[in-house]
């Protein structure tokens, strides 16, 4: 699964053959969540304030998600997004 982020100890992936909505992944230590990209619904369970970065990274990065989404549909390369400072 294609690495798109990393950033406090997260990281941001999204997979090839993918099934909708558009989402991308999120693993911190043995926690996991998905995210849906046009809603910013969350599905899993992170600790709070992982969640809470994820959601701010998310915030400033969903049109570079939806490009990328529209890639990995077309099999084609993702780009790296910048992490949250």
């Amino acid at each position: 699964m294609p690495e798109l982020s990393r950033f406090l100890g997260i990281i941001i992936r999204m997979r090839y053959r993918e099934h909708a909505p558009a989402h991308f992944h999120a693993e911190y230590g043995d926690y996991e969540i998905t995210v849906a990209i046009d809603t910013g619904v969350v599905t899993g369970t992170f600790p709070r304030r992982a969640l809470s970065a994820v959601l701010e990274w998310f915030q400033l990065h969903q049109a570079e998600l939806k490009a990328n989404w529209e890639a990995a549909m077309q099999r084609k390369p993702l780009t790296k997004i910048e992490p949250l400072e």
